[in-house]
């Protein structure tokens, strides 16, 4: 049975904020995280807040209007998009006598539905849990769910257990080791990386899937909705020069994403931080792209990523007019391209190529007819390979990153390496 819900946006009076998204864009944006778990949204609404109240969030009023509409719809859920305190929610619960879910619990529970990899399941139940330390937590979900998600709505097969905080404390400890583990492995792994690692990020429904699919042939789940994509993807890719590249196709970020959750999945964004280049997908038809590209900034900042060259691309070309697409041939160096239709994606790729191979240093090798291997390395690992066959073996002339360039020059006389 599809549970009927409200969505409920608090616009609190006289908060200053940079960012320019009117109270009704953000509130549509809660709409489409709900229903990307498939919650039946039956009505949504702003609510006026004077003072945030320490017992409700919101005041008297607000209550009775929830209320009233909620009885109306005939709703189970209300969803209320701001961060709710413990006090909060269980106030709301038992004056409204409805589940209550707030922000961080939505997107904690889209993200336990949508985590595939056991990586991801071990980082969303590490976020989900220390958020739930806190609170009356209803269920030991990974043991009796019978759905996506970690819980936060209930549902068949769930008991109202309250989980003993000692069970948590000792779960998230399993579980911060379990994820020490695998970014141990996933650091061993980079240092052993055969190529440079090209990493697409940006906000959430920006195109980054589609646009990764058409730079590498892939299948990554392309859906109009908020974090399709969770578990990090990643595929070889040839440039023009014949560079071979890493590509990875992040996860996307939102408003106010929870600090629970960037906590979490640092294991998996550490890759973000080693990479050689990060593609930062811009949706060029969306009027608030300037405050969605400062909530990508901030979490790249809260990651510490620094030195790292950033191309920003600006995707969705086909939705612009031409007046618009002209404003942005007037920015400095812009990529405007559509992954839909393929139109300006080459000048992604002569891009890349560039910031990789001003990295790489120009070496002059001789391989002899008795070592096809060092020749097969070469043009494995080079960039821009030509090459000139004699009686006795090949000259050949490659950009080859600082690490090979040793390894290249092997003496003619010894086996390669």
């Amino acid at each position: 049975m599809v549970m009927q819900s409200i969505v409920v946006h608090p616009v609190v009076k006289r908060a200053r904020s940079a960012d320019a998204r009117p109270p009704e864009v953000k509130l549509a944006e809660c709409v489409r995280l709900a229903q990307a778990i498939d919650l039946t949204v039956t009505d949504a609404f702003l609510v006026g807040v004077s003072a945030l109240r320490p017992s409700h969030y919101i005041g008297g009023g607000a209550l009775e209007v929830i209320h009233e509409r909620m009885e109306t719809a005939g709703a189970g859920l209300l969803i209320m998009d701001c961060a709710l305190s413990p006090l909060q929610q269980r106030n709301l619960e038992r004056d409204l006598k409805v589940k209550v879910l707030d922000r961080t619990g939505l997107i904690l529970d889209i993200f336990g539905a949508r985590a595939h990899t056991h990586e991801g399941k071990l980082q969303v139940e590490m976020a989900a849990l220390t958020f739930q330390r806190s609170r009356l937590v209803r269920s030991w979900t990974h043991l009796e769910r019978q759905r996506g998600g970690f819980g936060f709505l209930g549902g068949p097969g769930e008991s109202q257990l309250e989980i003993d905080r000692r069970l948590i404390e000792t779960r998230l400890r399993r579980l911060k080791t379990d994820l020490e583990k695998i970014k141990q492995n996933r650091s061993l792994q980079r240092s052993h990386r055969p190529y440079p690692l090209v990493a697409l990020m940006g906000y959430t429904n920006v195109g980054k899937s589609t646009l990764f699919n058409r730079l590498v042939g892939g299948d990554v789940l392309v859906k109009d909705m908020p974090f399709a994509t969770l578990d990090p993807t990643l595929r070889l890719l040839a440039l023009p020069s014949g560079l071979r590249v890493i590509l990875s196709d992040t996860v996307g970020f939102i408003s106010d994403l929870p600090t629970a959750l960037i906590a979490a999945f640092r294991a998996t964004l550490d890759d973000v931080k080693s990479a050689d280049i990060i593609v930062h997908v811009h949706d060029a038809s969306s009027p608030w792209h300037a405050d969605e590209t400062r909530d990508v900034n901030g979490v790249l900042a809260d990651l510490g990523v620094q030195g790292i060259p950033i191309v920003d691309v600006w995707n969705k070309a086909d939705a612009l007019n031409e007046e618009d697409k002209q404003l942005f041939s007037l920015e400095s160096s812009p990529v405007l391209l559509s992954a839909q239709t393929g139109d300006g994606v080459p000048l992604l790729l002569k891009t890349l190529d560039k910031l990789l191979l001003e990295k790489r240093q120009l070496v002059d090798v001789f391989c002899p007819l008795e070592n096809p291997a060092h020749r097969a390395w070469l043009h494995e690992h080079g960039a821009q390979t030509t090459e000139a066959e004699t009686e006795t073996g090949w000259h050949i002339t490659t950009f080859l990153a600082p690490q090979h360039v040793a390894r290249a020059h092997v003496a003619a006389d010894k086996p390669f390496p």
